[in-house]
Order: C-alpha cells, then sequence, then structure tokens
C-alpha cells in the first residue's frame, strides 16, 4: 500500500516510522514534510487540496493521513471523500470540534458531558461581567485555531479582562481571538486521552500525560508541548471507564446524530478534580508530542488500524500496544516560542539511536552539503522506551546529551508527575 501524509513536524515523522515498520506499507509521500523525512519517504509538493488529490489520484495513494489541525479545518477530508480516495481524518464539520472553542463548548452543554462553567461571547462587557463572578485562576480562551497557544490562565480579574480584551480587539490572535470562551478553573491534574473512531465505533489508545509549559517546573509560557509520556499511571482502569462512557461515546454518537460523523482521532483534553473526568477541549488530530510515545508503543498495523478507520471497518481492527513505557523529551531551539531562530546544524553522535531510543525529527532542513539543520521552534523528539517510565525517560535524556546544536533548549522534568 502507498501512503501519503499531510504534514512535516515529529508527529508525521512517527506516523511514518510506525508505517515502515509495517511490511504492508509500500511507498510514503509527505506533503510537504521536512529535512529528514526522505529518510523514510518522498516529500512533495502541492499547491491546493485539489492538487493533493489529483497526486493521490494518479500515483496509487490508497491511503492518505492527515496530521495537522488546519488541513482538517479547511476540509481536506471533503475534497477527497468526493473522489472516493481513502482519508484517515474528520471531515471540516466534524472538525469544528477544534476550530472553534465555542462551538466545542456549546456540543458539550447541549449533549450533557461534563465540562467547566463557560460562557462564549464576542462582547468584551459580557466577559467582564461573567469574570467577575469567577474567583482566580480564570482562563481566557481565543475561539479560533491558535497553533496551541490560544489559552490564557489569567491569576486575577484584571489579568483575564485584559487577555479578553486583547483577544477580541485582534491585537492577541488576530481573527482566532474574534471570539472568546472564558471559563473556571478547574484544578485537578491533565490526562491527555485519544480515541480513533470510523464514526461509529472507536478505540482508545494508551493514556498520555503532555508539559504544555516551556520550562521545568511547569513555568513559563504555554506551547505546542515540551514532552509526553504514555502510559500515564494516574489514569486507573476506573477512570479510563468513566472517560470512555461519560465523554468518548457520548461524543462519537451526538456527532453521528447531529450529522458530522467523526471519523480519524478524536483527542479529549481531559481534567480529573476529585476522580470525574472533566473535558477541557477536543482536537480532531494526534497532539503532538503525544502521538510520538503512542506511536512507539504500537505493536500491530498501522495501516491496518488507520485504513480500516478511514473506510468504516475499525470493528475489523483489534490494536495492540507494547507493555513498555515511552518518554518523549521535545528538543526546541534558542527562541521558541517568542520568535524565530537562526538555522544551526545539529550533530548526533555515531551509534545514539537504538531499539530503545530514537529520534524524531521536526522543524529540520536540509544544508548544503546535505546536513540537518534546527530551523527553528520545536526540532526533535528524543523518544526513551523501557521497561517503566524512569528507565524510558533516562533512555531519552542518555539521547539528548548525545545530540548538539546551538540554542537548543529542553526541560529536564519531563514524565515528573509519574515518578513523584
Amino acid at each position: 500500500m502507498n501512503a501519503l501524509i499531510i504534514g512535516g513536524g515529529g508527529r508525521e515523522y512517527a506516523i511514518a516510522r510506525a508505517l515502515r515498520a509495517d511490511k504492508k506499507c509500500n511507498q510514503i509521500y509527505f506533503a510537504s514534510g521536512n529535512g529528514a523525512s526522505e529518510k523514510l519517504g518522498v516529500n512533495i509538493t502541492a499547491e491546493s487540496f485539489e492538487a493533493l488529490a489529483d497526486f493521490a489520484a494518479n500515483n496509487d495513494i490508497e491511503l492518505t493521513i492527515v496530521g495537522g489541525e488546519e488541513p482538517l479545518t479547511k476540509g481536506i477530508v471533503d475534497i477527497f471523500r468526493a473522489r472516493n480516495l481513502a482519508i484517515f481524518g474528520p471531515t471540516k464539520a466534524a472538525a469544528r470540534l477544534e476550530g472553534s472553542k465555542a462551538f466545542m463548548k456549546n456540543f458539550l452543554k447541549r449533549n450533557r458531558i461534563q465540562t467547566a462553567k463557560y460562557i462564549e461571547t464576542d462582547d468584551l462587557a459580557e466577559a467582564k461581567r461573567f469574570i467577575a463572578e469567577l474567583t482566580p485562576p480564570i482562563v481566557v480562551k481565543a475561539d479560533g485555531l491558535c497553533a496551541g497557544k490560544g489559552v490564557i490562565i489569567a491569576q486575577s480579574q484584571e489579568e483575564a479582562a485584559s487577555a479578553a480584551g486583547d483577544m477580541l480587539s485582534g491585537a492577541s490572535f488576530a481573527e482566532a481571538g474574534r471570539r472568546v470562551v472564558i471559563e473556571e478553573f478547574l484544578d485537578g491534574f491533565e490526562l491527555s486521552v485519544f480515541a480513533i473512531s470510523d464514526g461509529k465505533d472507536f478505540v482508545t489508545l494508551p493514556v498520555c500525560q503532555d508539559h504544555k509549559r516551556l520550562l521545568t517546573g511547569d513555568l513559563g509560557p504555554n506551547t505546542g508541548g515540551m514532552g509526553a509520556y504514555a502510559p500515564a499511571p494516574l489514569a486507573d482502569e476506573t477512570l479510563i471507564a468513566k472517560i470512555k462512557t461519560r465523554i468518548v461515546r457520548p461524543t462519537i454518537d451526538a456527532m453521528a446524530a447531529e450529522g458530522s460523523p467523526f471519523t480519524g482521532v478524536l483527542f479529549c483534553g481531559i481534567m480529573v478534580v476529585g476522580g470525574e473526568p472533566y473535558t477541557l477541549e477536543f482536537n480532531a488530530r494526534f497532539g503532538d508530542p503525544e502521538c510520538e510515545a503512542l506511536m512507539a508503543l504500537l505493536e500491530t498495523s498501522a495501516i491496518d488500524l488507520f485504513y480500516n478507520a478511514a473506510i468504516g471497518k475499525l470493528s475489523e481492527v483489534k490494536p495492540r500496544f507494547s507493555a513498555k513505557s515511552a518518554v518523549g523529551v521535545v528538543v526546541a531551539s534558542q527562541n521558541y516560542p517568542y520568535g524565530q531562530s537562526r538555522s544551526a546544524p545539529i550533530t548526533i553522535e555515531s551509534g545514539a539511536e537504538n531499539e530503545n531510543a530514537h529520534i524524531l525529527f521536526a522543524a529540520v532542513t536540509k544544508g548544503e552539503n546535505g546536513e540537518l539543520l534546527a530551523s527553528g521552534g520545536r526540532v526533535l523528539v528524543a523518544m526513551g522506551l523501557g521497561e517503566n517510565i524512569r528507565l524510558a525517560r533516562e533512555r531519552a535524556y542518555d539521547l539528548i546529551a548525545k545530540i548538539k546544536f546551538d540554542g537548543m533548549q529542553y526541560r529536564t522534568d519531563i514524565a515528573y508527575q509519574a515518578l513523584r
């Protein structure tokens, strides 16, 4: 089977590794890939979703996998499906669960799925009135897509009002912030729960925990993610059962009932308060870097899992995951997430990668001599595997010690929740 992967980060690199390990996979194409993805397949460029569909039709692509949220919310799945091309991901209508936080919160409310108290509004006066009713911290979210950075946890009512004003005026997040969600702060611990669905059936994957803050100790600004591990020991069988029956199953059923069956990956950002799960957010695709950890643990056919979900036959697949633990540590460029950084050559000690530790390349390009260059943002994920979280983490950080580029930064406490 030939496959096309839409995207070029560490998440897409991890998916490609999982496909490459599958004997059913023949050729992998990336649109547009990165400087390292040619180790696994062929990078292509296309000017439109229609051009990508043409490429798939003309090159015997039997499965397309969409990595990121932007193509999904803009309707790439609808275009492929109109041409009877198998594609893994939700339609534009279903992707509203991620594309609009207001839609998502209202969906939860009308389907009685537990979430934080909130309002969604484009009126600053209304936002301020609701903020005055809340006890800090207060959560302020831009409605639209902001690459994982559109959430402010304000420590005072004044800070919350200022954040809401900046969003609504367009000063923060431009058009994505012209409507906001204000909600109460839930004090508990977070989990990342991923379900793969074909619109009616679903399977859940090992529960993850990620680390959004830039700096060790959960300090600094929110980022797209600085590390993740799986499985999360805080998610016991009782809690997982609650999440499936109270959140995942009602969401899949309600989306189908409302005329927008959800296919692909449903990410449920969960806050656990007193043993009870609350829905913080939905995403319509794999998280990054959680995907890297999950793909490292997948033992059964990645092709079967994604393809059967895409064609409505998920019930025919029983995915199996390793009993090991996976810890992924993001290595970012010097100025992330504040701005761009200069490209810098990456050096990796010979023999650094092995079956228990490997590198998943994200923001990298190729230099004139074919060397890999860190090109800004989150550059790579160092993934460690082990019989337990502690050993997996040691292997991830041992691998990082063998990687060098100017300005590299990373957190030193990934998976601390599982080890304290």
